[in-house]
């Protein structure tokens, strides 16, 4: 009876559904040992080079999450086109994306924002956004979806990190995961509208 039930459920987006349940266990992890794990486990700062633990932290920053709203906050956008964006692209391609953008934000905290610890999601959850403009790309066109996008989010995002009244929201990830989402998203559709998937080409009709 309760394997016919559970037959009926289908883990239709393996990295973001996995990626999900793993920050999920890190957050209540950070709970159990009262900030520990973030501190030592999920944040990217800068330390001594000779720690073991400065380089997963560069990407490892990705499954950290402060509060169960910072949390929520980020994997309400990522669940709702995460799942669209992986079965468009492929579960690989997802997690490299994912993997390349925490390492990009990480290695630019630690550089330029040493003293700062970063944590969350939210640079993937941005990534993300940015991608899904691309779901319609058609070749020789720019998105209008991609700039309407890019305005708002970006735009907000930037205001926000040149404004006086900081938070302790980091507009950086948000920044560099948009951007890495558009350079994903012209990277990983232009073959395919230039014919390079090994499909040929759509005929040119005469107008």
């Amino acid at each position: 009876m309760l394997k016919k039930f559970f037959s009926k459920f289908q883990y239709n987006a393996p990295v973001i559904l996995t990626y999900t349940l793993v920050c999920a266990a890190a957050l209540l992890l950070n709970m159990l040992t009262n900030g520990w794990a973030n501190k030592y486990l999920f944040s990217a700062y800068r330390t001594s080079f000779l720690s073991p633990m400065q380089y997963p932290r560069l990407i490892t920053h990705i499954i950290g999450h402060g509060s169960y709203e910072h949390f929520l906050g980020n994997f309400m956008i990522i669940l709702l086109v995460g799942p669209m964006l992986e079965e468009k692209y492929g579960s690989k391609p997802m997690l490299k994306m994912i993997l390349f953008t925490g390492f990009v934000t990480g290695l630019i905290q630690v550089i330029f924002f040493p003293s700062i610890r970063l944590l969350g999601a939210s640079g993937i959850a941005f990534m993300l956004i940015l991608l899904s403009s691309f779901a319609n790309f058609r070749k020789g066109r720019i998105p209008l979806t991609l700039i309407l996008v890019a305005l708002i989010y970006l735009s907000g995002e930037i205001i926000a990190a040149l404004s006086p009244q900081k938070d302790n929201v980091s507009q950086m990830a948000h920044i560099i995961g948009g951007l890495c989402g558009t350079a994903f998203g012209w990277a990983v559709t232009k073959p395919k509208a230039e014919g390079g998937s090994g499909s040929p080409a759509a005929p040119q009709m005469p107008s």
